[in-house]
């Protein structure tokens, strides 16, 4: 088993493999963060890569990594957005799921059940990363983001999200996604696991990455929407960093 893999937390989302198409079910937190997602990300790599985001396919030839794809709810949307997506899961379960419903969708996604350090040494090289909601599940979050930032092209872009460790995320993200409105499983996530935003940064650098951008996911209870911030990363955020080149 890769260093960076976590057996009790790969166990928590096979339990769960199947309901990753339902709206309704235990993964509905990110379905309705995915929208929020999508625009943050597709806003990073039509900047990056010189991209018009109201094309049809803006980032066609783009090759693009999700790395913890789970049932692939970021993969398909990438996918019909031009990228050549490629969905790597710990969780073979996962992975099957994520293969049926993107064969009934009709969208070619190259699906593996694997790491990002088999990926590394089969030498596989990206434009892009997408490393959303993994790295506060793996056991070394260092040895991880290391694995994922090598498998990056000079001027590629990875995208990492991730919960603050504060007494709000706790308050949010455990207390109430888990304990009170019941999204997740009890024990779906681990406080002590959550990483702040100045040590996620400065693990992607000691990566070798250099951090570009930064921002929150906010969630508002009254509309029950989510918005992109860039003054709010108390509970869950997101940064971007590039891989220099030269």
């Amino acid at each position: 088993m890769s260093r960076s893999i976590d057996a009790a937390e790969l166990a928590k989302f096979e339990a769960m493999a199947a309901e990753w198409w339902d709206p309704e079910g235990k993964f509905r937190p990110l379905h309705m963060l995915n929208p929020c997602r999508l625009d943050y990300i597709i806003g990073q790599l039509a900047v990056q890569f010189d991209r018009d985001p109201d094309a049809p396919r803006p980032f066609e030839g783009l090759r693009l990594l999700d790395i913890g794809c789970g049932g692939g709810l970021l993969c398909e949307p990438m996918a019909r957005l031009g990228a050549q997506v490629t969905g790597v899961d710990a969780a073979e379960r996962n992975i099957a799921v994520a293969q049926i419903h993107a064969e009934q969708m009709e969208l070619d996604i190259d699906y593996r059940a694997g790491t990002a350090e088999a990926l590394m040494a089969e030498g596989a090289i990206f434009d892009a990363v997408l490393n959303m909601e993994v790295v506060e599940h793996v056991a070394d979050p260092q040895d991880y983001l290391t694995s994922c930032a090598g498998l990056l092209r000079p001027g590629g872009l990875m995208i990492t999200s991730t919960i603050n460790r504060n007494a709000k995320s706790f308050a949010m993200a455990i207390v109430g996604a888990e304990w009170v409105m019941r999204w997740l499983p009890r024990g779906t996530h681990e406080w002590r696991k959550f990483i702040t935003p100045d040590e996620l940064e400065s693990m992607l650098r000691i990566a070798g990455l250099t951090p570009l951008d930064r921002a929150g996911f906010v969630f508002n209870p009254l509309s029950w929407s989510w918005r992109i911030s860039h003054s709010d990363l108390s509970v869950n955020y997101v940064v971007t960093a590039e891989r220099p080149v030269g």
